[in-house]
């Protein structure tokens, strides 16, 4: 099957196609919750949360409006950032300082090729140290650019500029038009 076809499948709630795009998109997606969380445990169940969100809306999912594993990445993402807002997260105090991220990519263990596997490593290694930091903290771990900018200790409205200017060097790298 086609992914494309797998999708109208998963749209039609046909559990083969669910159990392979399961396979195909499990390790990427468990990577990028991983990557917020730091905790394997948590991070299982939130995988498991989000596949059983991408059954329940597969109908809202629209070629249209962008590709497939960014629709699923986003959820997972929105899924473990909501994770960290979470009361018994924050008391268990297993928020990560911003230099987690950087590390992670730039480690060279067994875990860091699962996480280079959605295919991030080689355009993040390109951007300055603080655009690293405000990623990290923006997308990654769901700070607002209020708590980005107290956490850096730089004013807001550096926040702002540095992130748009993160993102369009991003987009350049990526080739995004």
């Amino acid at each position: 099957m086609q992914p494309t076809e797998l999708i109208k499948g998963l749209q039609k709630k046909n559990q083969d196609a669910f159990r392979r795009i399961y396979d195909m998109y499990a390790d990427n997606i468990f990577g990028v919750i991983y990557t917020i969380l730091r905790d394997e445990t948590l991070a299982e169940e939130v995988l498991q949360d989000v596949f059983i969100k991408i059954w329940n809306n597969a109908h809202t999912y629209s070629e249209k409006k962008g590709r497939f594993f960014t629709w699923i990445l986003n959820i997972a993402r929105n899924a473990a950032i909501d994770k960290t807002r979470s009361k018994s997260f924050r008391n268990s105090s297993q928020n990560l300082n911003a230099d987690f991220f950087v590390d992670i990519l730039e480690d060279k263990t067994n875990f860091s090729s699962k996480i280079d596997s959605i295919g991030i490593k080689k355009y993040i290694k390109v951007l300055e140290p603080m655009c690293k930091k405000i990623i990290d903290l923006l997308f990654f771990k769901g700070f607002t650019q209020k708590e980005a900018a107290e956490n850096l200790e730089i004013p807001l409205g550096t926040i702002k500029t540095r992130n748009r200017i993160c993102i369009q060097k991003l987009k350049e790298v990526l080739e995004i038009k």
